[in-house]
């Protein structure tokens, strides 16, 4: 077992003590140093994310996951206000839930507290560093942060920085803890840490979600992979369908609520099918259509024949998959089958037929007449989110600071004992 992952967790679980007796005012005004801090090392985060960029580029990391790599200004003033942002959100800590007196005198109150230390294990997104130790100080909860190889200087450099700006608040700067080396082996023994960590989350691509799953020992909250749907019914209006389509592919195709397949009804696919093709292909997408699809556009230049396993695929890419679909039913069907959970649209004009959709679609997310691109914490009006949850076990959806508390019941008495 690594010495330094021991440590690690121990100085947070020593701090997690110290976080859950802050008042909000406290907790806020650290969370405005940090935000001040990362404004006052711009010229640093950035000296330090070019390495990691140039790093990915030898690589060849993809242009999509280069994306969510890269900083520039405009992000770093966007990761400081939104440590702004959460600080202005209600301290969720300390809210009574529900209060009620039962027969003997006994006043029981369900209470809103926090996790404790949570860990979190996440891939090539720098911001996730400051978001997350954001989020967890709101929640009064201390947080250990494991970034990707392909982010390293970045979250070394944006966790020090957060670390400092906590010297002079009255948050402990062992709140903040971020595993310095890369190898997978010191993730893995983080995933052991059940004595010292109370929940780990972890953020990024199936194969990262897949091996915590299946390794850690601590509970897990699943933030899911997007594999995310557009049923395009008879009746939509199809100028309406193109401008959501091409929102929700192209304009982050490497983030997890980008649309990943479109089902199209078969009473309209002779004619939408060349017209959405064409849209896709001036906006670079590779598509790879069913054999309806393929029979409408026989050229194999403009559409790839799909396989099985590309019905399961989140591509975080310009590529999209297509699918000519009976009706709605069937598109229903094929979302629950292969879908991830995660955020489904049906565009129609019939209320009846988005009703249907809305219900039976076993999704955190379902959109009549939007864009996927929705699903997203401060979209919602939730604040920044520490990821999205597809299960259905502590939270579902984007999780801001609420999902990172539970509950205590307190009970008072005056002598009662049990007969």
């Amino acid at each position: 077992m690594s010495s330094m992952i021991v440590e690690i967790c121990k100085r947070a679980k020593v701090a997690s003590v110290k976080m859950a007796k802050l008042s909000s005012e406290q907790k806020n005004a650290a969370l405005y140093q940090m935000a001040n801090a990362l404004e006052a090392n711009v010229e640093k985060i950035l000296a330090a994310n070019l390495l990691d960029v140039e790093a990915a580029k030898v690589k060849n990391l993809k242009a999509s996951l280069l994306d969510r790599l890269s900083l520039d200004q405009k992000k770093i003033q966007n990761m400081a206000k939104e440590l702004r942002e959460v600080g202005a959100l209600t301290d969720p800590i300390g809210t009574i839930l529900s209060s009620w007196t039962r027969p003997n005198g006994l006043i029981i109150s369900q209470i809103r507290v926090p996790l404790g230390v949570i860990g979190v294990i996440y891939e090539s997104r720098p911001n996730v560093t400051s978001d997350a130790a954001g989020l967890c100080i709101k929640a009064g909860n201390a947080v250990v942060l494991r970034g990707g190889t392909d982010a390293l200087q970045s979250n070394l450099v944006i966790g020090k920085i957060l670390q400092d700006a906590l010297s002079n608040t009255d948050v402990p700067t062992d709140a903040i803890q971020v595993v310095s080396s890369p190898e997978r082996k010191v993730a893995e023994e983080l995933m052991r840490m059940r004595e010292y960590i109370d929940v780990l989350i972890p953020r990024g691509g199936a194969d990262l979600i897949k091996t915590v799953i299946e390794k850690a020992k601590i509970p897990v909250i699943e933030t899911g992979t997007g594999n995310c749907h557009i049923y395009i019914d008879e009746d939509a209006d199809l100028e309406t369908a193109t401008q959501i389509i091409i929102n929700a592919k192209v304009q982050r195709p490497g983030v997890c609520n980008a649309a990943e397949k479109i089902l199209i009804h078969q009473n309209i696919a002779k004619t939408y099918i060349p017209k959405i093709v064409t849209e896709l292909h001036k906006n670079n997408v590779e598509i790879r259509g069913d054999q309806t699809v393929c029979q409408i556009i026989p050229n194999k230049e403009e559409v790839k024949l799909a396989t099985e396993e590309d019905w399961y695929t989140e591509y975080l890419d310009l590529i999209i998959g297509i699918k000519v679909v009976k009706n709605l039913t069937e598109a229903i069907t094929h979302i629950n089958k292969y879908g991830t959970k995660h955020s489904e649209a049906i565009i129609t004009k019939d209320f009846t037929k988005a009703t249907q959709f809305l219900q039976e679609i076993d999704s955190t997310a379902v959109y009549w007449n939007a864009s996927t691109r929705f699903t997203d914490g401060n979209q919602f009006g939730l604040g920044t989110e520490i990821g999205i949850s597809t299960q259905k076990l502590h939270a579902r959806g984007p999780m801001s600071i609420q999902n990172l508390t539970t509950t205590k019941y307190t009970i008072l008495g005056n002598g009662q004992t049990r007969k």
